[in-house]
C-alpha cells in the first residue's frame, strides 16, 4: 500500500508531546523516536498510539518502568477502559543516556525495536488503521520523531517468536481524568522548498520537510564498516540525511562522507583526540581548506549515541547533531545530484541511516 506522502517530521519538540499521523496508521509503517531518558526521579515514561488528541482509546501503550528491576508494559485502553496488560520482564532504556525506539507495523501486530535490536511485538486488539495520533509522555527529552515507507521487506528477526509473560487478568483502572494535552502538533504532509534548519534551536516542534524522493531506510544493526550506499536522486534543496550511531569508548575520529563518483563533497570528521569536527572537500584527491569553528562545544562525547542529520539547501548544507543546529557548510561541488552516495566509517557502532 503506497502512501500518498511522506510525513515531515518532528524535530525536538517538548513533552508532553501529541502528534499527529498523517493519513493514519497504514501496514509497513515505520515510526522512529530518537531521545534520551532523563536522570530524574521519575520512574516511568509511555508512547501511545492513540484515535484522538484525547487518551480515551489507545491502541498500543508502551509503557517502560524503572521499577521492581525494570520492565516494559504493553496494554490497549477501550472506551477509557485498560485491557489486560503484557509484560516483558526486560528493561533495554537507561537513566540519562540516549535511545532510538522504532514501531513497525505489521497486519497482524506491532514489532518494537530499541537501539537497533529486537524487543517485542504486540498483536493488535483493535484496528489500527483509525490510529492517527502519536503522543510520548514522562521522563524523556526527544531529539525527533520520524515516518517513514521501507522500500525494503520489514525485517523480521528471528526472535520475533518471542512472547510476553502470561498477562496480568486484572485491567487496570483509570484514575480520573487526564487533562488536554498542553502541547498538539499538526504535522505538514505537503514538501517544503526550503527549511532553515537553525530555527530548531529557537522553535520547537520545528519540522524537517519531506523529501521529494521517499527516503531509504536501513532498519538492520548489523551494519559493517566502512558503510557504503547510494543517495536515491543525489542532493536536491529539502532533501535530509539521517546517520545515527554509538561512539565507541576509545573513539579517535570517525567521519560521514557525501560523494560525487570519485570527489568528496562533504566530509564531516569529528577528532575526539583534536576536539574538532572538521568539515572539507576532496576534488581530484586532493582536499580543500578545512573548516572547524562552532557555535557550540563539541557535541559527540565517547560512549555516547548521536543522531546527525544533514539538510540540503540551495547554497549550503546545514547540519544538527541529537535535534540541535550545529554549522552550515556551502558547497564547494555544485552539480548537486551528482552528489549521490554516502560513506561513513571510523570509531563508531552504526544502528541507523536513512537517506
Amino acid at each position: 500500500m503506497a502512501f500518498s506522502s511522506t510525513q515531515a517530521s518532528y524535530v525536538s519538540p517538548p513533552v508532553p508531546f501529541y502528534g499527529s499521523i498523517h493519513g493514519g496508521l497504514k501496514d509497513g509503517l515505520q515510526i522512529t523516536i530518537n531521545g534520551t531518558v532523563l536522570n530524574s526521579s521519575a520512574n516511568r515514561f509511555a508512547v501511545n498510539l492513540q484515535n484522538t488528541f484525547e487518551d480515551n482509546n489507545i491502541a498500543f501503550h508502551f509503557n517502560p518502568r524503572f521499577e521492581e528491576g525494570g520492565y516494559v508494559v504493553c496494554n490497549t485502553k477501550q472506551n477509557n477502559c485498560w485491557g489486560a496488560e503484557e509484560r516483558k520482564m526486560q528493561m533495554p532504556f537507561q537513566k540519562g543516556r540516549p535511545f532510538e525506539l522504532c514501531f513497525l507495523v505489521h497486519s497482524s501486530h506491532f514489532q518494537v525495536m530499541v537501539d537497533g535490536n529486537f524487543f517485542v511485538q504486540y498483536s493488535h486488539r483493535v484496528p489500527f488503521h483509525s490510529v492517527n495520533v502519536i503522543s510520548v509522555t514522562g521522563s524523556v527529552q526527544l531529539s525527533y520523531v520520524s515516518f517513514q515507507k521501507p522500500r525494503t521487506a520489514p525485517v523480521r528477526s528471528i526472535l520475533s517468536t518471542m512472547q510476553f509473560s502470561q498477562p496480568v487478568c486484572a485491567p487496570h483502572k483509570p484514575t480520573g481524568c487526564k487533562p488536554k494535552p498542553q502541547h498538539i502538533w499538526s504535522a505538514n504532509p505537503d514538501p517544503i522548498a526550503q527549511t532553515i534548519i537553525h530555527t530548531v534551536q529557537s522553535i520547537p516542534g520545528q519540522m524537517f520537510p519531506n523529501p521529494v524522493i521517499p527516503p531509504m531506510m536501513y532498519p538492520n544493526p548489523n551494519y559493517s564498516l566502512p558503510f557504503f550506499t547510494a543517495i536515491p536522486g543525489g542532493l536536491y534543496p529539502s532533501k535530509s540525511i539521517i546517520v545515527s550511531g554509538m561512539v565507541l569508548p576509545s573513539a579517535q575520529r570517525f567521519h560521514i562522507n557525501l560523494r560525487s563518483g570519485n570527489d568528496i563533497a562533504f566530509h564531516l570528521n569529528p577528532r575526539f583526540n583534536e576536539n574538532a569536527v572538521v568539515r572539507n572537500t576532496q576534488i581530484n584527491s586532493s582536499w580543500g581548506s578545512e573548516e572547524r569553528s562552532l557555535p557550540r562545544k563539541m557535541p559527540f562525547t565517547r560512549g555516547q549515541s548521536f543522531s546527525v542529520w544533514i539538510m540540503c539547501e540551495g547554497h549550503c548544507l546545514k547540519v544538527a547533531v541529537d535535534g540541535q543546529h550545529l554549522l552550515e557548510y556551502y558547497h564547494r561541488l555544485k552539480n548537486l545530484p551528482a552528489i549521490n552516495s554516502l560513506e561513513v566509517a571510523g570509531d563508531i557502532q552504526l544502528t541507523h541511516v536513512q537517506t
